[in-house]
C-alpha cells in the first residue's frame, strides 16, 4: 500500500565536519537546556569522534536541519545496532536552543524511525529517558513509545549514575501509526 508522507519543516542530513563551529555553538548556547540530561560533544576532538563513530555499522547518526535557513536544530543517534535475530538499536537525541518546544525533534524522530523500519530494517528501538525529564518522556509517548521499565543507576551522565525508564516501540506498531497517519491526510 502506498501513502504519501505527511509535509515536515524539517530535513536529516549526515554528520560531517563541515557543520563543526555551528554544532560548538550550539552546544555552547544549549548548556542550560541540555543539563543534567546529557553531556553532549563540547570540543573539536569529541565532535570529531561523534563524527567518526556515525560511519560505523552499528551507528546511525543525522544532524536535524531547517531547510529554509540551513541551521541545525538536533542530533538524532541510533547506536549499538544488534542485527541477526534482534535488529534493534538504541535511540538518543537531543535538540538546541533556540528550537526547543517547536516541535522540530517530533519531526526528525518521525523521519529516522521512518528510516529504522524502512531502509535500515530494524524491528525495535529504545529509547532510555530520565524519570524527570518530561519533555523528553512526552515527545517519545507522542511518537508511539511504550514505557516498558525502569533501569536504575542506567548510564553515568555528568558523573553521577542516573536512572532512567525504558521506552520502545517496534516495527509493526510504528508502520501502523504510519498507516493511520497518511489516511488522516
Amino acid at each position: 500500500m502506498a501513502f504519501r508522507r505527511l509535509a515536515v519543516r524539517v530535513y536529516l542530513e549526515a554528520p560531517s565536519r563541515r557543520r563543526e563551529a555551528e554544532f560548538l555553538q550550539r552546544v555552547y548556547a544549549s548548556q542550560r537546556l541540555h543539563r543534567p540530561w546529557l553531556n553532549a560533544p563540547d570540543t573539536s576532538e569529541l565532535f570529531r569522534a561523534l563524527v567518526s563513530r556515525a560511519r560505523k555499522p552499528t551507528h546511525e547518526s543525522f544532524f536535524v536541519c531547517l531547510p529554509e535557513t540551513d541551521e541545525l536544530v538536533g542530533v538524532i543517534n541510533l547506536s549499538e545496532i544488534v542485527r541477526g535475530l534482534f535488529q534493534s538499536a538504541y535511540l538518543g537525541y537531543y535538540v538546541f536552543q533556540p528550537f526547543a518546544g517547536e516541535g522540530y525533534m517530533t519531526e526528525g524522530l518521525s523521519l529516522v524511525l521512518d528510516q529504522a523500519f524502512g531502509p535500515l530494517g530494524l524491528n525495535r528501538v529504545e529509547a532510555n529517558v530520565q524519570p524527570r525529564n518530561k519533555r523528553s518522556s512526552r515527545l517519545i509517548s507522542r511518537l508511539g513509545f511504550r514505557l516498558e521499565g525502569f533501569s536504575p543507576r542506567y548510564l553515568k551522565i555528568g558523573g553521577r549514575w542516573r536512572d532512567h525508564e525504558r521506552w520502545a516501540v517496534l516495527a509493526d506498531e510504528w508502520n501502523a501509526r504510519s498507516v493511520r497517519r497518511a489516511a488522516r491526510a
